[in-house]
């Protein structure tokens, strides 16, 4: 026994009984081995080359994704308005005057209207404030034609009846 390590006396003690298996050898470090310095810092040495290329990969990233948030609130945003207005329109075609205060207008701006009921200002035949009717004249234009076609209509028929009965007599 010339060697003299410290596991000596047992190197020659079997471990495992299994007839199949042995004992393996022991590792043998090679003489040239490069022990561990005390401190392993100067190993550790950073290239900052590639901090630039990250930098600018992540400012470009960033714009593209606050330009496609901007895009999709602004698709958003049209899509709330779009279907707001399509709302107030389809209310629009059942009660044209809501949501604004109703101002009245003339039929027809270029004539001025004519005033029809009592005297006084602001009440009408109803007797209640602001009941005054107006008429254009066209529209009593209208009724005037419908009244002198119904007289006239009527004049013919009892022209002709007078006429039968004239023809009749003789």
């Amino acid at each position: 026994m010339t060697d003299k390590s410290q596991y000596a006396a047992v190197s020659n003690i079997p471990l495992i009984k299994s007839p199949s298996l042995r004992v393996p050898r022991p590792v043998e470090l090679p003489q040239d081995i490069h022990p561990l310095p005390d401190s392993v810092t100067p190993y550790f040495v950073y290239p900052f080359t590639l901090e630039p290329h990250i930098i600018t990969l992540e400012s470009s990233r960033r714009t593209t994704i606050a330009a496609h948030a901007a895009r999709r609130e602004a698709y958003l945003s049209s899509r709330v308005e779009e279907l707001e207005r399509r709302r107030r329109d389809a209310l629009h075609r059942i009660a044209p005057g809501l949501g604004t205060v109703l101002v009245p207008t003339r039929a027809s701006p270029s004539t001025s209207a004519h005033v029809q009921g009592t005297s006084t200002p602001g009440y009408g035949s109803t007797g209640g404030p602001g009941s005054v009717q107006v008429q254009s004249p066209g529209e009593q234009d209208k009724e005037r034609n419908v009244m002198d076609d119904l007289v006239n209509q009527l004049a013919a028929l009892e022209s002709r009846t007078t006429s039968r009965g004239e023809s009749s007599r003789s």
